[in-house]
């Protein structure tokens, strides 16, 4: 990539001033892709802050529209969205972050069925995947395209006053999968979890933050690797803690590459 213009070393100044990123640090960041899954509660804030970051691109997909009960903690909705497509909202947000990052949208739900002719083309652009997809049907899916394409996965989830969030590699011989964490875990056919329990709006900021932050880290490579821990959040105490999660060796995603 050629040298920063002067409008990007401005622009981006306090990331370039970090001896962690610095002027390497944010060209990669510019010439990132993050796939977002879901521009919900987390999505909202992590494209927020991608955007802001300079995210060369983002592909954000979601099937949703937005909905009155979204805006007490989807930060890039207001009233006047409610009945749009959250993507395309989404979108228009992001560019008026900022303007020179390149986004492309998806309106329909991920699924296996409409990637099962080209997913290799499709993840193969990415270089993150940020998962903050609300079923574990779709957290599944992700986390196995993820080790099938070695594209590393940022998940991200939150639960009335709690939140979880972790750096997947399954491929790696010594790291887990998401699988390895969840296991076969199936969705309640009765319930739909966030309506029924509720959720604190700024617990959700503050995941959708840090997923940011990770798929930033996963680009620079600031930092220690976090991948293979669990970092959970406890907005009640408050308090948070970091636990290692094994790899499962009869898992059957990452499992079987080590089988292989």
């Amino acid at each position: 990539m050629s040298d920063l213009t002067d409008q990007q070393l401005d622009r981006y100044a306090r990331h370039i001033v970090l001896r962690d990123i610095g002027g390497i640090g944010q060209k990669k960041i510019l010439g990132g892709h993050v796939l977002i899954v879901g521009a919900g509660g987390i999505g909202c804030p992590a494209i927020q802050y991608l955007a802001a970051a300079g995210i060369g691109s983002l592909t954000i997909i979601d099937d949703d529209i937005v909905s009155l009960s979204n805006l007490q903690r989807q930060v890039l909705f207001f009233t006047e969205d409610i009945g749009l497509p959250k993507v395309e909202v989404a979108e228009s947000a992001a560019q008026r972050v900022n303007p020179d990052i390149n986004i492309n949208t998806i309106n329909q739900r991920l699924t296996a069925q409409h990637f099962s002719d080209d997913a290799a083309a499709f993840f193969e652009q990415f270089d993150v995947i940020l998962d903050g997809s609300d079923n574990y049907q779709t957290r599944l899916l992700v986390s196995d395209y993820s080790i099938a394409h070695r594209v590393p996965l940022v998940s991200a989830a939150i639960g009335q006053f709690q939140g979880q969030l972790g750096l997947f590699r399954g491929w790696e011989k010594d790291k887990p999968c998401y699988r390895c964490f969840v296991g076969d875990a199936l969705d309640p056919d009765d319930c739909d979890n966030c309506s029924e329990v509720g959720v604190l709006g700024a617990m959700v900021g503050l995941m959708g933050s840090f997923a940011a932050m990770e798929a930033i880290r996963v680009l620079t490579g600031f930092g220690d690797d976090p991948a293979g821990k669990l970092q959970l959040f406890d907005g009640l105490k408050p308090s948070m803690r970091s636990i290692n999660l094994p790899k499962d060796p009869e898992c059957k995603s990452c499992g079987a590459l080590r089988k292989g």
